[in-house]
């Protein structure tokens, strides 16, 4: 079996980890959680960055510290992975949602400004699978209408808009380190900015908002705290990130080149002022020219070995969102080019630790079952 992703652990990860349990810092103090974070912020090419427990923690501590509160909104994808939408309602706000742009699968910054209202106080952009979000076009937007930009980066670690590194490109930006994440802690997630009062207030509040003395909380503060041990592991990932992000890029440009010929199917563009890092490594399958969909793809490939993934279910799609709460996105809308993605998408195994071999083995696999 090719997995369609295992993270890769060939560093110094056993080692700092092995210091942590002999010196006893294996919760949430410790020398590997500043160093982890110091780290990641050099990387971002940021000012902060702040270790949590995921990246769904993450948003929702971006969100909190920017003040977003009960009857905001923020606008966001629909094509994206349900903890965007999630991390907003928990602070009370209400997510509302725009469809994706063929080009680069990305929110269709176009239909943008149409869903703006009084009570918008963010765009919340995701790079999806591993490709830039047109900042410029962004943030410009956003200053328009005075709004906060936020980056859910979860997908994106290295890749790049105009040659600056996601995280650096808006108000406050999420990343997670979940084990199938270019760079991994198991669990784990950061944010990270260049602004001091957003970092002081994601610190607080990840730790219990414990103030001075120390059982004294004049914030409701949550435990979304990191292990020393888990950013022991990142620590490791991220002296690593170049040679990681590299291998999903070289195995991004071999799948590319070995599937450019096969009827039927498609690849995520790139454009020009991008560095996508291929997160995963996402296809489209046109059923008429390939002569099977996308669900018989995947039930085909598993038999023969190959492990994939579906793309993301859109929000305005998902059931728990049918209820009546208005802290829930209008689902009402038409979204086709996200349901088209979900109809039709799928990523091949992804891992940075993929061979050449694997590779050609699953396109050869792919050509294979063409009809």
């Amino acid at each position: 079996m090719i997995p369609v992703c295992e993270p890769t652990l060939e560093g110094n990860e056993l080692m700092y980890v092995t210091d942590c349990i002999k010196t006893g810092w294996i919760s949430s103090s410790g020398k590997y959680i500043v160093d982890f974070e110091n780290a990641f912020a050099k990387f971002c090419g940021v000012k902060h960055a702040v270790a949590c427990s995921n990246g769904t923690t993450a948003i929702h501590l971006a969100v909190e510290a920017l003040g977003i509160k009960e009857g905001d909104e923020v606008i966001m994808p629909t094509f994206t992975m349900i903890a965007t939408a999630n991390a907003v309602i928990y602070a009370g706000a209400k997510p509302v949602l725009v469809d994706s742009e063929k080009e680069t699968w990305n929110m269709d910054i176009s239909k943008i400004e149409e869903k703006i209202t009084p009570r918008t106080k963010a765009i919340m952009v995701m790079h999806t699978y591993g490709h830039p979000v047109d900042m410029d076009e962004i943030n410009k937007i956003a200053k328009k209408h005075n709004l906060f930009v936020i980056e859910d980066a979860a997908e994106s670690h290295g890749a790049e808009y105009k040659g600056k590194r996601t995280g650096g490109l808006s108000d406050v930006a999420c990343f997670s380190f979940f084990a199938n994440k270019i760079i991994t802690t198991g669990e784990g997630g950061m944010v990270v900015t260049n602004d001091d009062k957003i970092a002081e207030k994601a610190k607080l509040l990840r730790n219990h908002a414990f103030g001075i003395p120390r059982f004294i909380h004049t914030e409701l503060g949550f435990n979304y705290r990191l292990t020393n041990m888990q950013a022991a592991i990142g620590l490791a990932q991220v002296e690593r990130a170049d040679y990681l992000i590299n291998k999903r890029i070289q195995n991004a440009k071999l799948y590319t080149s070995l599937l450019k010929d096969v009827p039927g199917i498609s690849s995520q563009p790139q454009k020009e002022w991008a560095k996508n890092v291929y997160w995963m490594y996402g296809i489209l399958v046109d059923k008429n020219k390939f002569g099977m969909s996308k669900d018989e793809l995947m039930k085909a490939l598993m038999e023969k070995g190959v492990e994939t993934r579906s793309f993301f279910y859109p929000m305005h799609k998902q059931p728990v969102y049918f209820a009546k709460d208005e802290r829930f996105p209008d689902v009402t809308g038409k979204y086709p080019v996200s349901e088209k993605l979900f109809e039709e998408g799928l990523y091949l195994p992804s891992s940075s630790s993929l061979t050449e071999e694997q590779i050609k083995k699953i396109v050869d696999t792919i050509k294979s079952l063409k009809r």
